[in-house]
């Protein structure tokens, strides 16, 4: 029985969320299976996953989301099933972990094209801006208030 069947939605949210201590732990060489892994745990949430991106040490999802399905819920599922893949993949246990938290901003229809083209660039644009000065903007361009010592963990 489908309780939801007369819901209609159109929900876009881009999640942004670091590895511990900003360290550079998502290599090359398996990052694309890590973005598979991570697009089968959105997809097991009946949400689609629209684009996913990052550099060494932080990723960036933009999806669909389904509304019976809430951020935190989906966050923590995809970062505590990755970290275990992860580590039994790549690394010893506990040797990876993603940092406490995420951010996540909505967006309208029409934005997701450059949305999508901005999380598909980000070894590019991050050439030019550090991951905290990216973050710290979109904070800002959102008007989201924060407390930096929540926010970043020093780099080891």
């Amino acid at each position: 029985l489908n309780n939801m069947a007369n819901t209609y939605s159109q929900i876009y949210h881009h999640y942004i969320f670091a590895v511990q201590h900003r360290e550079c732990l998502i290599l090359p060489e398996w990052k694309d299976e890590l973005y598979k892994y991570m697009t089968g745990c959105i997809s097991n949430h009946k949400c689609k996953l629209l684009s996913i991106g990052g550099v060494a040490d932080h990723i960036h999802i933009l999806t669909g989301m389904n509304p019976s399905v809430s951020c935190a819920t989906l966050m923590a599922d995809v970062k505590r099933s990755s970290t275990i893949w992860i580590n039994e993949k790549f690394y010893r246990p506990g040797v990876f972990s993603w940092q406490e938290g995420y951010g996540v901003f909505s967006y309208a229809r029409s934005a997701i094209p450059n949305v999508a083209a901005y999380i598909e660039n980000q070894a590019q644009h991050h050439k030019q801006q550090t991951f905290q000065e990216e973050y710290l903007k979109t904070l800002q361009d959102f008007g989201v208030e924060y407390d930096e010592q929540y926010i970043f963990h020093p780099v080891l």
